[in-house]
């Protein structure tokens, strides 16, 4: 008992001194979080989504000789109900943000709020790309939260989600920001997510992620689980890059996104010090597309960019992150290293539109699409030889009469293999525009093949 009495002590000792050099005192911490839960929320909402989406591709009903020998018709729409959370960032205008995935396809939403008000719910926009929505309802006395800057955050911040999980309104929990910076979800989304050890759950998607001062730092979105439920690794969309494209979202109903024109990858360490990077991370470049905003900059193939307006760049991904959410027209510094030496240049960012007219329109019928080689971003990377879709203006011909997607990559056409953009170029130049003709692609491993009318 003496023994036990004598580490017990040892014990607080030691974490009073701890407390004691602690950068934050312990006792400056609230006692309860109820106060901060009161304020906040009023401003976290329930949010039921129906609608229908197409039914999942399979690459022998796309097929149109498939089809035809077999009558098989065309895949159906499905219908689909989504539960979710969303958060009121403008008490007075009544703008909800959400994700894209809670309100995808949805012909009706309905948001209730935290005093059991129910409202319908209209879509001003939706980024697939960054996962995050704008709804809007027409309601008196509604409470939004402030936003907070989330690049101030750190790791071992407490923070606090709210949400709807599993239909449990307004459930609370706590913890800790346990990374930041997270990205790989999706490789062909724009990711840069904080990571919480504060339990989400589905349902919770999103629901606000708050500080101690009741300010929205992020929107939960995602988790990593082996049972569907809760395991300690959370994600959320930091509110600087939900603050980008809300304003645009409201502004246009989409998001106009930047195209700098390069193609490149991560420096690989191997080579790093001989391009003079060594322990400062950066992108690669690998290509440099004509016309764009990087080559009028300056830019050239084997540079390494460092840094986007003085803010470091750790690699591909990043400067990809940076660059998209940039609206077009806007201009930005670029650090980068060239021989071993430190260069500073100024781009003009590019609208994805352009970058299709710059990067060679191939065809009208795929008017919208800009092409580039297989880049080592690319699950495709080394296993296939065929031409990359970069970008795909939503709505142009390339997506609706294509079918493209960027990511895609194209491996042959009427038939015929193809090794690179410039045989895509060659192939397709070459036919009527009015010509019908079948586009082969590869897409998440699967294969495609589309009639292109």
């Amino acid at each position: 008992m003496q023994s036990t009495k004598f580490l017990g002590a040892v014990v607080i000792s030691a974490f009073l001194t701890l407390a004691s050099q602690a950068a934050v005192p312990i006792t400056s911490l609230p006692a309860s979080l109820a106060p901060i839960i009161t304020l906040a929320g009023p401003a976290v909402v329930n949010i039921a989504a129906r609608g229908t989406q197409q039914a999942p591709n399979n690459p022998y009903y796309d097929d149109p000789f498939f089809r035809r020998f077999f009558g098989v018709p065309q895949p159906r729409e499905r219908e689909v109900a989504s539960q979710g959370s969303g958060v009121i960032i403008d008490a007075k205008k009544g703008y909800i943000i959400t994700n894209h995935h809670v309100v995808d396809g949805a012909t009706e939403i309905r948001v209730t709020l935290q005093d059991e008000r129910s409202f319908s719910a209209k879509l001003v926009g939706s980024d697939e790309r960054t996962d995050v929505a704008v709804i809007q309802i027409i309601a008196p006395n509604l409470k939004a939260l402030p936003l907070a800057d989330s690049d101030q955050l750190e790791v071992g911040d407490f923070v606090i989600a709210i949400g709807n999980p599993f239909g449990l309104d307004h459930t609370v929990t706590s913890g800790i920001v346990s990374g930041l910076g997270r990205r790989g979800l999706n490789a062909e989304n724009y990711e840069d997510f904080i990571q919480t050890d504060a339990a989400i759950n589905p349902g919770n998607s999103g629901g606000a992620l708050i500080d101690l001062a009741g300010n929205l730092v992020g929107i939960n979105a995602a988790i990593i689980s082996r049972s569907g439920g809760n395991m300690g690794i959370g994600f959320a969309i930091p509110v600087n890059m939900v603050r980008n494209v809300m304003n645009q979202l409201i502004e246009h109903g989409a998001v106009e996104r930047g195209v700098l024109g390069i193609v490149g990858g991560d420096v690989p360490p191997e080579l790093a010090d001989d391009l003079g990077v060594k322990g400062r991370g950066g992108a690669l470049v690998n290509q440099v597309a004509p016309s764009g905003g990087a080559e009028k900059a300056g830019v050239q193939a084997g540079d390494v960019l460092v840094a986007v307006d003085g803010k470091a760049v750790a690699g591909m991904s990043e400067l990809r992150n940076r660059i998209g959410l940039l609206r077009k027209g806007q201009k930005v510094k670029l650090d980068l290293i060239r021989d071993g030496k430190p260069l500073s240049l100024t781009a003009t960012i590019l609208g994805a539109e352009t970058a299709a007219v710059t990067d060679g329109a191939v065809h009208e019928k795929l008017a919208g699409a800009s092409f580039g080689e297989i880049d080592e971003r690319s699950p495709f990377y080394g296993r296939l030889k065929g031409a990359m879709v970069l970008a795909v203006v939503p709505d142009s011909n390339a997506a609706r009469r294509g079918k493209l997607e960027a990511g895609d990559v194209i491996v042959a056409v009427n038939r015929r293999a193809i090794s690179g953009v410039a045989d895509l170029t060659r192939m397709l130049k070459g036919l009527d525009p009015n010509a019908v003709f079948l586009l082969e692609l590869r897409r998440s491993n699967l294969r495609m093949v589309y009639s292109v009318q």
